[in-house]
C-alpha cells in the first residue's frame, strides 16, 4: 500500500477519536518548555485539554507564527477555486503574459506555485520589509529547477500568487481583502499583520502574528473539512508539502524517514532531500502540520479530532522526539 492509499484508508477508516494520554501531553509539554517554548496548547473535539506559559508569557500575547502565515494563503487559493478564478493545474503565464516567452515559466501552473515545485529561485531577499517591489522582482525570477520536478522552498513563488489573484480579481478587490472575507472571517481574525513592501504588497510568506487560541482555530476549521484536508497530499517533488501545509503520510510506509524540516530547509533547495519523508513515525499518518521559523508548530490530526500548538522565541524542537512524547510510543 502506498503511503497515500494508506494514509486515505487511515483517514476514511479510523475508529472516533481516542482521548490522548494524559501522561503524553504532560511529557511533551515539559519538553516544549525545555527547549524554550512559551506556549503549548492541546485541543480535542474542540475542548481545551492542556494550555500552559512560561517565564511570564500569557494566553493573550501573540507570537509570529513566520512560514505558518502561508498556510492562510494556501486556504484563500483554495477559496478562488472555488469561486471560479481559476483551475490549480492552469498555467500561471495564461494571466501572467510576461511569462509566455519563457519555456519553463510558461509551463508553470497554480498548483505548482502552491506546492513549491515550481523551479523558480526562492529569493530569501523579498523577506525584507523594506523591499521596493516584491511584485516586479518576483515576476523576474529565475528558474533554477524543473517545474514539477524540483522542491524550492521560498517566498517568490507566493508572491507571483499575490499578483495572479489580483489580476484574477480585476484589482476590483486585492488579495488581501479577499482572504479576510473568504479565510479569516470565517476563522473569527481580523485584519493581520501583512508586512506591505514599498508598492503594498503584502507578504506572503511569513508576517502573521496570533496568539495560541487564534491559531488553534485555523486546526479546528480545517478538522471540520475534509474536502479541503484531502487536498494536501504534496508533489512528486515533495510529497510532504503542499500550500503552507507539511503532512506525515509517509509515517505509515516501511521506508518512513524522520526529517527535521527547520533543519533541511537550511541546506539549498539542490541539497535537500524529501524521498519518504515524514515528521515522525510514531504519530498517526494524517497528521498535518503548519511549520514556522524558530519552533512555531501547528499539528492537526483528523483521526484523534486534535490539536496542538506550540509557540517559543528563536528555538525549535525536534518534531519527531516531541510528538513522539505526545503520542507515548
Amino acid at each position: 500500500m502506498t503511503p497515500l492509499l494508506a494514509f486515505l484508508h487511515f483517514f476514511s477508516f479510523s475508529p472516533a477519536a481516542h482521548t490522548v494520554p494524559a501522561q503524553g501531553i504532560q511529557a511533551a509539554a515539559a519538553y516544549s518548555a525545555a527547549h524554550g517554548g512559551h506556549a503549548f496548547l492541546v485541543k480535542q473535539n474542540g475542548k481545551i485539554l492542556h494550555e500552559s506559559y512560561t517565564n511570564g508569557h500569557t494566553k493573550y500575547e501573540p507570537h509570529r507564527i513566520y512560514s505558518g502565515t502561508k498556510a492562510f494563503w494556501g486556504l484563500t487559493a483554495f477559496a478562488a477555486e472555488k469561486d471560479g478564478l481559476f483551475s490549480m493545474d492552469e498555467r500561471v503565464a495564461n494571466t501572467i503574459t510576461e511569462w509566455q516567452g519563457d519555456p519553463r515559466k510558461s509551463q508553470i501552473t497554480v498548483r505548482q506555485l502552491l506546492d513549491f515545485s515550481h523551479g523558480l529561485e526562492p529569493m530569501f531577499g523579498l523577506h525584507e520589509n523594506t523591499f521596493k517591489d516584491r511584485t516586479a522582482a518576483a515576476l523576474k525570477a529565475k528558474t533554477v529547477g524543473t517545474p514539477g520536478r524540483s522542491f524550492i522552498y521560498g517566498p517568490a513563488a507566493l508572491q507571483v500568487f499575490h499578483e495572479l489573484l489580483a489580476r484574477k480579481l480585476r484589482r476590483k478587490q486585492t488579495p488581501t481583502w479577499y482572504m479576510e472575507r473568504k479565510v479569516l472571517g470565517p476563522l473569527g481574525l481580523g485584519s493581520q499583520r501583512y508586512l506591505p513592501d514599498q508598492q503594498g504588497a503584502p507578504l506572503l510568506a511569513a508576517g502573521f502574528m496570533q496568539t495560541a487560541r487564534q491559531w488553534s482555530e485555523l486546526g479546528t476549521w480545517m478538522l471540520k473539512h475534509e474536502d479541503v484536508l484531502m487536498k494536501l497530499q504534496g508533489s512528486s517533488a515533495n510529497a510532504a508539502f503542499s500550500f503552507g501545509f507539511w503532512n506525515n503520510h509517509a509515517a505509515a510506509s516501511p521506508a518512513a524517514r524522520e526529517v527535521d524540516a527547520e533543519a533541511m530547509l537550511d541546506k539549498k533547495w539542490s541539497q535537500q532531500s524529501w524521498r519518504n519523508a515524514c515528521l515522525c513515525r510514531a504519530a498517526p499518518a494524517d497528521l498535518i502540520a503548519c511549520i514556522g521559523s524558530f519552533g512555531q508548530r501547528l499539528y492537526i490530526v483528523p483521526s484523534l479530532k486534535l490539536v496542538i500548538v506550540r509557540m517559543a522565541k528563536d528555538s525549535k524542537p525536534n518534531d519527531a522526539e516531541m510528538l513522539r512524547l505526545l503520542f507515548g510510543k
